[in-house]
Order: C-alpha cells, then structure tokens, then sequence
C-alpha cells in the first residue's frame, strides 16, 4: 500500500513525514513564493497502535503515543478487516495544499471552478489501507486589493474571498482586474503496518 502513502506525500513537495514507530503527532508547513505565485502546505501525520481487536463488532481500540485510547467501529466499507492484529500500527496522514498563481486576464468575466476526487484502497489480503485525495481548482478575479490592510478580494464562481497576504511585494503584482487561479489540494491516506518483529 507504499503508493497510497507515497501519493499523498508527494502532496507535501517530499516532506518527511513518515514515521518509524509509535510517534506523537507531527505536524509540517511549507510556504513558497515565485514572482505571480505563492504556494502554502501543511500536513500531520497521527500513529497509534492496536491493543484490542473484536471481530464480532468488527471494532478496533487504538493507543496513542501519550497512552490516550480510541475505541472505533469499523464498517463493512473497511476490507480485509481480519488482516488487522493486536500490535498492528495504524497510520494517519493528512495533508492540505493551496497554489495560487497571478494570471493576466484573458477573458474578462470568466470564472471557473472544477471539482475532482480520487480514491484508492488495498487490494485482497493486504492490511487495511486507503487515501482520498479531493481537488478543486478555481479562476477568480481579483476584485480588491488592500495593502494596509494586507488583503485581496477573490470573486470565484461560488463565492468571494478575502485573503491575507503577508510579503507586501505581492502587492506589486496584483491589481483590480486581475485573475488568480488557485488550486487546493487535500488528501487523507490510512495505512495499517504489521508491527515489527523483536
């Protein structure tokens, strides 16, 4: 199930993410900036341990790495449930990424917003595993810009945004009449690991 993790990591431009053993939760972000583009990541990644399988409720108790339990109900959407063993790791990786990037407009009152989602989940005998990724891509012009105040208004299809800009260069680049295009990227991948022998 390495692509699935491997997926969503990528999504992080190649950030380290995965963890060996039974760690507290860590948390990434990364900002880039290009002249006309700004891009911001955050992702975290959560690991616990099973201490208790009951295949009759088909329900699992995790321990976290500060010892706190969670007690969960797995449906009949979670395959290969009998794949899962008392020491097992669980492995939660979620991971969220926003690309701006200043275009000159082509076309003047186009806005666009295109919606896509993905999945994908173990195969037959494998441990549990699965990732979600969702995409949303949107046009949007640029409606205000406020440097004092350190914002700019986006108009999209749906709706209109403020958002704050902290490099006042920015402010350089971007004027009324303007289209962004932006891309936010969120991905949620679940993997069980048989625990390691001693």
């Amino acid at each position: 199930m390495n692509k699935i993790v491997t997926a969503a990591a990528t999504l992080l431009f190649s950030m380290p993410l995965v963890a060996l053993a039974q760690n507290a939760p860590k948390a990434v972000a990364v900002t880039a900036n290009a002249p006309g583009q700004a891009a911001v990541s955050e992702g975290i990644q959560l690991q616990g341990k099973i201490k208790a399988v009951d295949k009759k409720t088909r329900s699992v108790i995790i321990v976290g790495a500060t010892g706190n339990e969670i007690h969960m109900a797995l449906g009949e959407e979670v395959k290969n449930f009998d794949q899962i063993h008392v020491g097992d790791l669980v492995t939660l990786t979620y991971i969220e990424a926003l690309v701006l990037e200043l275009r000159k407009v082509e076309a003047k009152g186009l806005r666009e917003r295109v919606e896509s989602e993905q999945a994908v989940r173990a195969k037959p005998g494998e441990k549990p595993a699965g990732a979600i990724e969702r995409t949303v891509r949107v046009v949007a012009d640029v409606v205000a810009v406020n440097p004092k105040a350190k914002t700019v208004t986006l108009r999209g299809p749906k709706r209109t945004v403020e958002l704050a800009v902290n490099d006042p260069a920015r402010f350089k680049e971007i004027k009324v009449g303007d289209q962004v295009e932006a891309t936010y990227t969120e991905a949620v991948a679940l993997e069980v690991t048989a625990a390691k022998k001693k």
